[in-house]
């Protein structure tokens, strides 16, 4: 099958969707030999890496071992890390560090050494940070570096619209060609080309009505892939975040792991301490047992929230450590020298994903995807704090080593986008409407405690739900909010097909009908219909769980 040709086509030698931590450092990688253009949907400073708080896990203090980290991740992955995927990335940590301090991150230092702080799960201080804002000092940094590099091409406003692929194509060899965005400004869905195109698209917090993600962590990534054959895994395992403000005016902010780390006590309104009752870690427990804590909590005494106490730290210790907790929170009228903070759990990290092997390669050739937008294997069942900055690093210049070494290809002429059959939406409140009933359902049925029931209920509007939307997605002009809301919808599938195949409780995933973690399990893997046989055998092949 011949395409006709396509004289709005741009052609780039790497395509990668997304601006965070893990896009930016395969451009920087890449840049020097290939010609890169990043398309973000927003801005390139609104990506979920600038909201990150605490720090990147490394191991860099004397006593501490790459096994201690090791050892502690795949405590917290409650059985379902995969080993290989783990060692490579503690053991690249330091040198992801290294790395960033050569681009001029300002990590906190003490004594003239960085300054390690220690987080839930972690058995050491491993934590290196700047300050409460580190995600925003790395992000502002490399920006900077993108910014001047010849070679990068940056695209804001360009939103994913789909992969193109050969078999779409009808093509005899199916790969990834490149893919549709729509440029925001102009209204116009154009089309990319590259012989490798990189996701790095962040996760799916937004699918939930409460979250500490930014707006565009409507998992655009993993759906598109998803659609274009790509197979995907662990998708019920939902990070929630134990501590987000909780205040009317404190939209998504959240309350740093390493608050806790420093001594922060959770209490209810009467200023009883609870977490030792529920672990023997107490507030240094993993996430996944914190918010389930806080929820319990919250439910027995009908509780609009609990509270984090840090008010017996030093005035001078919190404005040196927590300067930016500390500010927002005076702002709102909470000061945390000498009060509590009020805090509920969140939607905060989508552990599952796209399915890669350890080069960030997906089951379809030429298509890559690191960070959030993955399962790697690295966090199983739950995400050990600080761990999701490094990964990024070091699967992006995994990715970046394949695609160096990889011979030239040549590229079919990609076919324009077609909106001879569609037209203006005339009703845009359907959008809108269903965007809310998604993200309330999902948090009342599939969020931290779960049931068959509301898994089922959940599954029946979802159904409803991807009618809907298919039908204004075939007939109207596509708009960023459609696009976003038919990802979310996807994603949401994916997310209650996988908690419905997993008949026992682990990690994030707790279930009152199977409440006992079962003595052995696999990851949770979906395919796509149609996925070709040679595919099923393709990616990374994690190895079962033994618990004891």
């Amino acid at each position: 099958m011949t395409t006709p040709a396509n004289p709005t086509s741009r052609h780039f030698d790497v395509l990668i969707v997304g601006s965070g931590l893990a896009g930016l450092t395969a451009a920087l990688t890449l840049a020097p030999t290939h010609r890169v253009a990043i398309l973000t949907k927003r801005f390139l400073v609104d990506g979920a890496s600038s909201w990150a708080q605490g720090g990147i896990a490394a191991v860099l203090a004397e006593g501490d071992t790459v096994e201690k980290h090791i050892e502690d991740t795949l405590i917290a992955g409650a059985g379902l890390c995969d080993l290989a995927a783990t060692r490579q990335v503690v053991e690249q940590a330091p040198h992801a560090i290294a790395w960033l301090q050569e681009m001029g991150v300002p990590f906190s230092q003490e004594d003239g050494h960085l300054h390690l702080t220690r987080e839930g799960g972690h058995s050491e201080r491993r934590i290196v940070h700047v300050t409460d804002a580190t995600g925003a000092a790395v992000q502002q940094t490399l920006i900077g570096h993108v910014k001047n590099h010849p070679n990068i091409t940056v695209l804001e406003q360009h939103m994913l619209v789909d992969l193109i692929t050969g078999a779409k194509l009808g093509l005899p060899h199916d790969r990834c060609l490149g893919l549709y965005a729509l440029d925001s400004v102009t209204d116009e869905v154009l089309t990319f080309s590259a012989p490798h195109t990189i996701l790095a698209t962040g996760g799916a917090g937004k699918v939930y009505l409460y979250t500490t993600n930014p707006d565009t962590a409507t998992g655009d990534g993993i759906a598109a892939a998803w659609r274009a054959g790509c197979r995907v895994q662990n998708m019920e395992f939902i990070q929630f975040h134990p501590t987000c403000l909780y205040h009317p005016h404190a939209k998504s902010f959240l309350i740093s792991e390493a608050v806790r780390g420093e001594g922060g006590r959770l209490l209810l309104p009467d200023g009883t301490r609870f977490m030792p009752k529920h672990d023997e870690r107490a507030e240094l427990a993993p996430r996944d047992v914190v918010a389930r804590a806080i929820d319990f909590e919250m439910k027995k005494g009908g509780l609009d929230c609990v509270y984090l106490d840090i008010s017996h730290q030093p005035l001078s210790f919190l404005k040196e450590h927590f300067p930016n907790i500390y500010t927002r929170c005076l702002e709102l009228g909470i000061d945390i020298s000498k009060q509590p903070i009020p805090v509920v759990p969140a939607a905060h990290y989508t552990c599952g994903g796209v399915i890669t092997d350890l080069d960030g390669q997906t089951d379809l050739p030429g298509l890559f995807a690191v960070g959030e937008a993955t399962c790697t294997g690295l966090h199983g069942a739950n995400r050990l704090a600080s761990n999701s900055l490094v990964e990024c690093m070091v699967f992006a210049r995994a990715a970046t080593q394949v695609i160096e070494r990889a011979a030239p290809i040549a590229l079919p002429s990609l076919p324009a986008w077609d909106e001879s059959r569609v037209t203006d939406a005339d009703e845009a409140v359907v959008i809108s409407h269903n965007w809310d009933e998604l993200r309330r359902f999902m948090w009342d049925y599939v969020g931290i405690v779960r049931t068959n029931k509301r898994l089922e209920r959940a599954a029946h509007r979802i159904a409803v739900l991807q009618g809907e939307i298919h039908e204004y997605y075939s007939h109207f002009h596509v708009t960023p909010d459609l696009l976003e809301l038919r990802n979310l919808v996807q994603v949401a599938d994916l997310i209650v097909q996988s908690a419905r195949a997993r008949h026992e409780s682990r990690g994030l995933h707790f279930s009152r009908d199977y409440p006992e973690m079962a003595t052995s399990a696999l990851p949770t893997t979906l395919v796509p219909e149609g996925l070709p046989e040679h595919w099923q055998q393709a990616g990374r092949q994690a190895s079962p769980a033994r618990c004891s």
